[in-house]
């Protein structure tokens, strides 16, 4: 008699993220009939936008760089870390009928929803660059690596949010309404649309107190190889934040993966 293989745990969890994965990717896509096309057109849109706001004024906003280039890393990059962490805060909530199954747990949930997430805005942004490179600019990033690891270390952080606020999000819905609402004013301090170098002294501290700032900031400078930011940028400031976030989701749900699940 042939012994029936026993999967390990590593295979059972990979299976799940796989179908997860799947199952999240349809239904982002598949919620409306324009679904995809709106993952393309809001960030689209802010980008035309601020386009047309600092066209006029490109050269003193954002020397050593083309405004169409700036303008999506900045929008980009923020988006990326706002739905991650937005969606991971759902995420529980959302997959509560999948957790009768012992093998999906909450945690599973937020962290492949952050790879659908990274999936669909690497799509996004190519499709972006494309059509800007068809439009006769450029598009090529001077130093690659550097913007590849701000925007991967942009993303942890949006993970690490996400795996926080799922667990403080589900069992305190009244501070995921604040959470939400907090996002707003972080747009504005996240030098989306500036160079944190062109503020007054007195704001820079302020703004560079945001790690995303420091994301955006070392994807501008390794975009454009004449771009001159501030040089308190540091991607080290970001890693620091995003390991933090992430070890503090993980041990909550661990903490409280009971309750979640009961939610």
């Amino acid at each position: 008699m042939s012994r029936a293989a026993v999967r390990s745990d590593v295979s059972i969890a990979v299976s799940v993220w796989m179908a997860l994965f799947l199952r999240e990717a349809s239904t982002r896509l598949a919620t409306g009939r324009a679904a995809w096309l709106w993952i393309l057109l809001e960030p689209a849109a802010h980008i035309i936008f601020l386009m047309v706001i600092f066209g006029i004024v490109r050269h003193r906003v954002m020397p050593g760089a083309n405004i169409e280039v700036f303008v999506f890393v900045g929008v980009w990059g923020f988006f990326l870390v706002r739905n991650i962490a937005q969606r991971g805060m759902e995420a529980v909530n959302a997959n509560q009928a999948l957790f009768s199954y012992r093998q999906v747990q909450p945690v599973d949930t937020v962290l492949v929803r952050a790879a659908v997430e990274a999936f669909l805005y690497a799509m996004m942004g190519a499709g972006i660059l494309a059509v800007l490179a068809m439009l006769g600019i450029d598009v090529r990033p001077a130093d690659p690596l550097l913007a590849v690891w701000a925007a991967f270390l942009l993303w942890a952080f949006g993970l690490g949010m996400g795996l926080t606020f799922s667990v403080v999000g589900t069992l305190l819905p009244e501070v995921g309404k604040v959470i939400r609402l907090a996002f707003t004013p972080l747009y504005f301090l996240s030098a989306v649309m500036y160079s944190v170098s062109n503020l007054p002294r007195s704001m820079r501290g302020i703004v560079l107190v945001n790690p995303i700032t420091h994301g955006l900031e070392a994807m501008r400078s390794g975009w454009f190889a004449a771009y001159h930011g501030e040089t308190h940028i540091d991607l080290g400031y970001l890693a620091f934040w995003a390991l933090v976030t992430v070890l503090l989701g993980l041990v909550l749900h661990m903490r409280y993966a009971t309750r979640l699940t009961a939610q």
